[in-house]
C-alpha cells in the first residue's frame, strides 16, 4: 500500500531558465550592457528576431501527479531590451498572474503534393532503379 501511495506523490520540475529576481533588480537601465546582463543572468531562453534587440528569460514550475497532465504552479518571463549600442533600455518581470493560456487551433495544416496510399508508394518505386 505504501508503494502505491508513494507512486502518486507529485513530481515538481523546473523548466526553462529560472533567474533570481534579486539579480534582475540590480540591472540598471542606461548603464548595464549585453555583457553585464549575460554575466548576471546567463544565456537567454529566447531572443527577438525583429525590431529592437530583446532577450527573454522564460521559466515554469510544474507539478505532475502520476499520469495526469502537468499543472503550471508558477511561471516567470523576464524581458530585457537593448538599444543599438547594446545598452539596457528596459527590464520587466511578468509572473503567473499575467499569463494567459493559449489554446491551439484544431485541424491540420494543408501541405502541397500528392497524397499516396501505402500501396501507391510501394508500387511507384518499382522499375525506378532499373537502368535501361
Amino acid at each position: 500500500m505504501t508503494l502505491l501511495l508513494g507512486a502518486c506523490a507529485p513530481r515538481v520540475e523546473t523548466r526553462g531558465n529560472s533567474v533570481n529576481i534579486e539579480d534582475v533588480a540590480t540591472i540598471k537601465i542606461g548603464t548595464h550592457t549585453r555583457r553585464n546582463v549575460f554575466e548576471l543572468l546567463g544565456s537567454p531562453s529566447n531572443q527577438s528576431a525583429f525590431g529592437e534587440e530583446t532577450w527573454y528569460y522564460i521559466s515554469q514550475l510544474t507539478e505532475t501527479t502520476a499520469f495526469l497532465v502537468p499543472v503550471i504552479k508558477e511561471s516567470q518571463v523576464v524581458t530585457v531590451k537593448f538599444d543599438t549600442k547594446g545598452v539596457v533600455t528596459f527590464v520587466d518581470v511578468l509572473n503567473t498572474d499575467k499569463v494567459e493560456a493559449i489554446i491551439p487551433a484544431e485541424g491540420a495544416t494543408p501541405t502541397a503534393g500528392n497524397s499516396l496510399s501505402f500501396f501507391d508508394q510501394i508500387l511507384s518505386n518499382l522499375g525506378r532503379f532499373n537502368k535501361k
